[in-house]
């Protein structure tokens, strides 16, 4: 994908870069060429971005041509904006404090370079700074409030290029270049990128829906297509217009930031796995138990409980039976009840969070199916083992800590019970075409299904141990016929 540096002028422009096209502003904005020019990656360098500006129009027509301008105009606008800037002082408090505390002074300026800075220790919050606001050069001021003893952002601003002092311009000519070069596809790639893929994951997180191994697989097979693939983490909402698409490989969630990435890049007009629709329906039990129920899908005896008619459960369930947190995932919130006693103490502790509960009579089997689905054909089939003396897949202690996992077996598809595949399709596509794990009980030839998971497991050595590689490949070519359909149907 070809750079391009717009610039008020080039002769007075006081750094060059190698690797990038220098092109004035007013070129770029009524030269033909590139207004035909398919791709490209924008450094908006401009003077000034003031609204209608030179500058601002420059952002502003590179995302009308579907180029990848940096700062975007949400960029721009953002940086305007007071609460926004309030909003990243909190969210980064904890790194502003600890990169600030040696300071000495009421104020502090930090300038930064595509997300650096000459001292290593600011380059934590020069990071954060820069995916936040994601802008070539930027200036941000600090104060230092007395009363708590703590530093806050009391501002951030675009800095020109001529603002920056004479020692800084080496730093900033090498880091600017080592940027352009991170961001550009390789020339050993196999296919020379089409299209850009945002990869959202969370390196800290403990139980993530992929392992770094299948990661980079993912990241491989996509990359084959012609799909640049850039792996993205919360930080980096402000800049996700950036991409074609979406594939989320964070546990989802309707409160978290995830489902906030998936509603901007449906937003934004890119493809996104798991969409939010997905993500809104599978996340909820008490959803999936009604839609399952309406269309007549066999599921074990469930009950939407709630206080009027939680006396009459467990006449209709009897004992053991098994209660589920609405938005419980991972065997959390998930809790099997023997007693009376212990059915109205559990109940009691869930209604504390949830008006509704579900209730679900309890099957008794040594593994549970799970379905692979994804564009409303099966993808793959493994069976989940439970664990050593414990009813469930995955076994925690009190504090919820996972102290034992169950064995995994996969199969081809084939080879699964036709009853099986037909149950978890009929299931999954009341839900859509994304990407699903239907789970689902067997007793004797019949099946059960307990619950649709959007964002399932694909981990190494696990679900892609029949398919390998050829398992990431179907998922990231499903991901490219859609932008390619998206595409083709904005040019119609």
């Amino acid at each position: 994908m070809p750079v391009l540096i717009v610039v008020n002028d080039p002769k007075d422009m006081p750094l060059k870069f190698e690797g990038a096209e220098t092109v004035t502003a007013r070129t770029y904005l009524t030269d033909p060429a590139y207004a035909q020019m398919r791709m490209a990656r924008i450094f908006n360098l401009c003077r000034s971005y003031r609204y209608q500006g030179v500058g601002y129009y420059v952002s502003l027509l590179a995302a009308a041509r579907k180029h990848k301008p940096i700062p975007s105009i949400t960029t721009i606008q953002d940086l305007k904006s007071p609460h926004l800037v309030r909003f990243a002082s909190e969210e980064l408090d904890d790194i502003i404090q600890k990169s600030l505390a040696p300071i000495q002074s009421t104020e502090f300026v930090l300038s930064i370079y595509f997300g650096r800075n000459l001292a290593k220790r600011h380059c934590n919050l020069s990071t954060h700074l820069f995916r936040l606001f994601p802008s070539p050069f930027l200036r941000a001021i600090f104060s230092y409030r007395k009363k708590d003893s703590s530093w806050y952002l009391k501002n951030i601003t675009p800095l020109a290029m001529e603002e920056i002092p004479e020692e800084h311009r080496p730093f900033v000519v090498e880091v600017a270049q080592e940027f352009f070069r991170k961001r550009r596809p390789s020339r050993f790639r196999r296919v020379v990128p089409r299209y850009d893929l945002a990869i959202l994951h969370n390196p800290a997180e403990e139980e993530p829906p992929s392992d770094p191994s299948a990661l980079k697989r993912f990241k491989r097979a996509a990359e084959s297509l012609g799909l640049a693939t850039e792996f993205i983490e919360k930080e980096d909402y402000r800049s996700l217009a950036e991409y074609d698409a979406l594939f989320i490989r964070e546990t989802t969630s309707v409160t978290d930031h995830t489902y906030r990435f998936a509603r901007k890049a449906v937003a934004e007009g890119m493809v996104v796995v798991d969409d939010p629709e997905s993500i809104l329906k599978c996340t909820n039990k008490v959803f999936l138990a009604e839609l399952l129920k309406s269309h007549r899908v066999p599921m074990p005896r469930t009950v939407i409980v709630h206080r009027e008619n939680a006396d009459t459960v467990l006449n209709a369930l009897g004992l053991p039976c098994v209660l589920k947190r609405p938005d419980s995932s991972f065997s959390r919130g998930v809790v099997r009840v023997e007693t009376d006693d212990g059915f109205k103490e559990n109940l009691d502790k869930l209604f504390d969070r949830s008006e509704l509960v579900i209730a679900q009579e309890y099957l008794s089997t040594p593994f549970d199916w799970r379905v692979g689905v994804l564009d409303r054909q099966p993808l793959y089939v493994c069976k989940y083992y439970m664990t050593k003396e414990h009813w469930q897949i995955i076994k925690r202690d009190s504090a919820g800590v996972k102290t034992d996992e169950g064995l995994a077996e996969t199969i081809p598809v084939e080879h699964a019970p036709p009853g099986l595949i037909r149950t978890a399709l009929r299931a999954a596509n009341l839900i859509g075409d994304g990407l699903y794990g239907v789970d689902v009980k067997q007793a004797g030839n019949s099946f059960y299904v307990v619950e649709i998971n959007d964002n399932p497991n694909i981990d190494s050595g696990v679900e892609d141990l029949v398919l390998k590689d050829e398992l990431y490949e179907k998922i990231m070519g499903v991901i490219l016929r859609r932008i390619e359909r998206l595409r083709e149907g904005r040019r119609a």
